[in-house]
């Protein structure tokens, strides 16, 4: 059997490293990255030991959607040409995911779609992404559902049932493999940023923001609130690695910049990533990686969403969806940090999204050597 794994982005490099390594233990399984977030993506192939089949370069800065989805159409069909897979693996919700997931339909190849069922109901929530994993579902071949709830997601749109595999997130199993492997200190990327940062420095907040919803006039009196909290919560150190986005950099800077305890950083490796999410006593965060990640260390995490399609955290109690409102967010945080016994209670629970078995499930309903599901 011939497999073909498409990523273009760093978290669908993350949440696929380990399906790709499952995999080449019974098929001949080839790697294709399309570009789409190149930096970021080489990254944390390299900290994987991922070397890529096939590089292409898609992104162009500035560009549309649409730019970059015809770019990516053309390109990757010349792959498919070329390699003949028997099944195309895409993660997730990316431009990249949907346009491998059209040309290799469109070429009669089947498709199996890691991370299926995630759903906000609102196509312009998370925008594009929404629409993404909805189209992606609609002609894909077998879907993997991280949980029960998307499984049940995915019933409810009329895939039928022997379609759909219940087999846990592939992001626990990323971040049990790196975390005990990367993090038993301080990453040295983040000890460049953060040279005191050990057992006995002070307590952390994590803030990260990047999503589009959040551009603008939101971002701005999201910042505005952060730095009046800064104000009080002062015994903290506040850390934000900055995406490299100028709507999302220039107004950061700009009302963040100069707070003693406010440390703005540039974007880190997956491994500084994860040591700080273990470190942190609060994360805030827009980021839905961040919202799957944290409960492995039982981090509470305080979501700038409207909407979020991973509700297990909430339900589990690991996360609170605040909104993009200042105030709703402020209330978010004080209730968090005013309850020390936060993160002893949450270490207890056992984690919503996976027991760090997801890849090989996915590696096992491929092989024709299927496992018992994840049961959430």
């Amino acid at each position: 059997m011939k497999t073909l794994v498409v990523v273009g982005t760093r978290p669908e490099a993350i949440k696929m490293a380990p399906v790709i390594e499952e995999l080449k233990k019974f098929s001949d399984t080839y790697v294709c990255s399309t570009g789409q977030h190149k930096e970021m993506l080489s990254q944390v192939l390299s900290i994987f030991s991922i070397n890529p089949d096939i590089s292409l370069d898609t992104m162009s800065p500035g560009r549309s959607l649409n730019i970059l989805a015809a770019r990516q159409l053309s390109a990757l069909d010349s792959v498919f040409e070329k390699y003949q897979p028997d099944w195309v693996l895409v993660q997730g919700d990316t431009t990249t995911a949907f346009c491998a997931c059209l040309a290799a339909f469109q070429r009669g190849i089947k498709v199996g779609h890691v991370e299926a069922g995630l759903r906000t109901g609102d196509l312009n929530s998370p925008f594009p992404e929404e629409a993404n994993r909805q189209l992606i579902s609609k002609i894909a071949t077998l879907h993997f559902a991280p949980t029960q709830s998307a499984a049940s997601a995915l019933t409810a749109e009329g895939i039928p049932a022997k379609n759909i595999h219940v087999t846990g997130n592939t992001v626990v199993d990323a971040v049990n493999s790196i975390f005990s492997s990367h993090c038993s200190s301080a990453p040295k990327q983040l000890k460049s940023y953060l040279p005191n940062l050990d057992k006995s420095s002070p307590p952390i907040i994590l803030v990260t923001c990047h999503r589009r919803e959040n551009f603008g006039a939101t971002l701005e009196n999201i910042c505005i609130m952060l730095r009046k909290l800064a104000s009080i919560y002062t015994d903290y150190t506040w850390i934000m690695p900055v995406h490299m986005n100028p709507n999302v950099k220039s107004p950061v800077h700009s009302i963040l910049g100069d707070i003693p305890n406010f440390k703005l950083i540039d974007p880190l490796d997956y491994a500084s990533n994860l040591y700080l999410i273990s470190r942190a006593s609060l994360i805030v965060s827009d980021s839905g990686g961040i919202q799957e990640e944290a409960p492995t260390f039982g981090t509470p995490v305080v979501v700038m969403r409207e909407h979020t399609e991973r509700m297990e955290g909430v339900t589990a109690g690991f996360a609170t969806l605040a909104g993009q409102s200042p105030s709703s967010i402020e209330r978010a945080i004080h209730l968090w940090l005013k309850d020390p016994t936060a993160r002893m209670r949450l270490a207890s629970l056992p984690n919503p999204y996976g027991d760090g078995l997801a890849s090989k499930r996915i590696a096992s309903i491929l092989s024709d050597t299927p496992m018992e599901p994840f049961d959430d």
